[in-house]
């Protein structure tokens, strides 16, 4: 009687996992993409070895722009740092991952002939993400002897230090790498390199902008993974102007604010066509103006003449060319703080640099109305060489 009892219960067990087994099986396609998209970055990995569907889900394009639509956006910087001590520095040079490093072991030299690099020696890559109005670090634990040149959806470009005028495209997530062929090496630092991603064909299009020696614009593109760059007409207005701010991606297009002392316009390079066009600005910039993406538009952040305060205006489209005022921002007591990024997931805020390395936000829902500085974990990012507005993500330039 008891075998019997014990038979019809594991014969009810075995008919609800199979219940449940038939109800899992046949969930919709886009049900599965709407719980994957919230997963945590660290969690997709795992989730692409789980099964066929699973993979194909997360590599395809569509789930790439929802998963980046959803992620917040931050700051990616280089930082010198102390050397570690002597009881940590063996652990973190076998967690450290070098830039350097790994395109000798991509260039396949020989060991004898591979000079010593030491990964902990150089600047540290470094991930800084606001949350109520502090600053929290997520550790690369990447080095790069190299400067960051540009950045854009997971993607940064930084210089290979062991090729004159190379590049190097890296994730640094994901640690994948990429050195990229020699272009046209200048004798000044009057240059510009934006990166973005086509919409139409979703390669990554490295833009370089630079002045030649009768000072005259000229410009050429690497789609990332090609051999070549290519040379395409450059910007014909602007003869003394040079563009020493970082680009920024907005609208379709890579938009510049020419460097100088009062300027009136802003330079756009259309992604498809390759095209560039001058668009004319709300008012005429400062030193402390700048250009970001807000919300898929492209906003200019300017300093209001004869006030303490920011606008804030934003331009929908290239074929409008109208600028419409969204937001009046208060810099009372805090001198010459530079525009960075608009973040707005955690609530819509925008960053600001501090000419002391310090970092301040201004939040647009807030009753407070004023700048406040935020709190960071540690000091050495006053040491910090540049700020990125920088998203973390699976992306690569395949």
């Amino acid at each position: 009687m008891a075998d019997k009892i014990n038979f019809l219960k594991l014969e009810k067990e075995r008919a609800s996992k199979r219940k449940l087994e038939k109800k899992v099986r046949y969930i919709p396609e886009e049900c599965v993409s709407n719980i994957l998209v919230r997963l945590p970055l660290q969690s997709l990995p795992k989730a692409m070895l789980v099964c066929k569907t699973w993979n194909e889900t997360i590599n395809a394009d569509i789930f790439t722009r929802e998963y980046l639509e959803r992620t917040e956006t931050g700051l990616i910087c280089l930082v010198r740092r102390n050397p570690p001590s002597s009881e940590h520095k063996l652990q973190e040079k076998t967690n450290f991952f070098s830039v350097e490093s790994e395109l000798l072991r991509l260039q396949s030299m020989p060991v004898l002939h591979q000079p010593f690099v030491d990964p902990t020696s150089f600047p540290q890559l470094q991930f800084l993400e606001v949350r109520d109005f502090k600053v929290k670090t997520k550790e690369y634990n990447a080095t790069c002897e190299g400067k960051i040149r540009a950045c854009c959806a997971g993607l940064i470009i930084v210089d290979n230090k062991r090729k004159r005028g190379g590049l190097v495209a890296l994730n640094p997530v994901t640690r994948k790498l990429l050195a990229l062929p020699v272009g046209t090496i200048t004798n000044n630092d009057r240059e510009s390199y934006g990166l973005a991603r086509c919409p139409s064909s979703n390669h990554f299009k490295l833009v370089h902008l630079f002045r030649n020696d009768l000072q005259r614009s000229e410009c050429e593109i690497l789609t990332v993974g090609e051999e070549s760059w290519r040379t395409v007409d450059g910007p014909s207005f602007g003869l003394y102007a040079w563009y020493g701010y970082h680009p920024v991606f907005a609208i379709g297009a890579i938009n510049w604010i020419p460097f100088r002392a009062c300027g009136e316009y802003i330079i756009s390079m259309t992604l498809d066509d390759e095209k560039f066009q001058k668009i004319s600005l709300p008012k005429t910039t400062t030193s402390q103006d700048r250009i970001v993406e807000i919300r898929g538009q492209l906003g200019f952040v300017g300093r209001e003449e004869g006030s303490c305060r920011f606008g804030v205006w934003c331009l929908k489209s290239l074929s409008g060319k109208s600028w419409a005022k969204q937001y009046t921002i208060p810099v009372k007591g805090i001198d010459d703080p530079i525009p960075l990024y608009f973040t707005r997931i955690g609530g819509e805020m925008m960053i600001f640099k501090h000419r002391d390395g310090g970092l301040y936000a201004y939040n647009f829902s807030s009753d407070s109305k004023v700048m406040q500085k935020l709190e960071m974990q540690s000091k050495f990012f006053s040491e910090c060489l540049c700020y990125f507005p920088h998203v973390n993500c699976l992306l690569s330039w395949k």
